[in-house]
């Protein structure tokens, strides 16, 4: 009996190029794998997310390994954790041998929030980014929350007879840090220096209560960047930001937007 031997498989990706054009990202978009993330008061919190995983290419080679990126996310126990994420990045550069990288994973994080008169409690969702990057010898991580509240024009106020009209907004912080800091920590930031923040459920006295609070704490798009800028410029953990905040208008077709970037390590 004879044995055949096996075909060599080529591996077109390791041939050469002679465009003589190296790509800055190259890699995987939206896979989606379980992660979990340890909450602030205890607990541990378990949720789906999506990756974007890309290396540079040089200029001499035709592809990268594509299936590698899936290899690492599944290298790993079957829940991704915080820790996980940075020592993939790492994974990721020896096992496609390139000179920089990058790995996003976005996913929904969940509050229980209490109610303001009520008492009553409900999960509020926000959307977070942790981006960890290595390039020229340099690696960094950040994090980045999307945080939903109500802002209520101060003009608008000033100018009505009856009320003044207020509308949905998102704060955005990112931010890079020297020392840990909690998910919770950054969407505080941003609650605190709202007209409003939002809650899950509200009972009618609720209502009420963030109603008047908004009316009686206008905020410009313009003043809620300063003032959650100002905070983070306070917080000595933080070293690098990028605060922005978009306002849904109410009676205009169009969103009104403001953004402070702050490199606090130059002076």
């Amino acid at each position: 009996m004879n044995i055949r031997e096996p075909a060599v498989i080529p591996d077109v990706q390791n041939t050469e190029d002679k465009r003589k054009l190296a790509i800055d990202k190259v890699g995987i978009k939206a896979i989606r794998h379980p992660i979990r993330v340890a909450e602030r008061g205890g607990g541990v919190q378990h949720t789906v997310a999506v990756f974007n995983m890309y290396v540079s290419l040089p200029h001499h080679f035709k592809g990268t390994h594509m299936s590698r990126f899936v290899e690492i996310l599944n290298m790993h126990e079957r829940e991704i954790s915080v820790e996980t994420f940075q020592v993939m990045l790492d994974q990721m550069m020896e096992k496609l041998e390139a000179e920089s990288g990058t790995i996003e994973m976005s996913f929904p994080y969940f509050i229980n929030k209490e109610a303001p008169i009520s008492k009553v409690r409900s999960l509020m969702d926000y959307e977070v980014t942790f981006t960890g990057e290595i390039g020229g010898g340099v690696k960094r991580f950040t994090m980045k929350v999307v945080v939903p509240v109500t802002s209520l024009c101060p003009c608008s106020k000033k100018i009505s007879d009856y009320g003044a009209h207020n509308q949905r907004s998102h704060i955005t912080i990112a931010a890079r840090t020297k020392d840990f800091v909690w998910i919770e920590e950054l969407v505080d930031y941003a609650e605190r220096q709202a007209s409003s923040e939002l809650y899950g459920l509200l009972k009618r006295p609720d209502e009420k209560y963030v109603t008047e609070r908004a009316y009686d704490n206008p905020k410009f798009v313009e003043d809620m960047v300063r003032d959650v800028a100002a905070d983070l410029n306070r917080d000595k953990r933080i070293t690098w930001f990028v605060v922005e905040s978009e306002n849904f208008e109410s009676i205009h077709n169009h969103s009104a937007y403001a953004l402070i970037e702050k490199d606090k390590t130059r002076k």
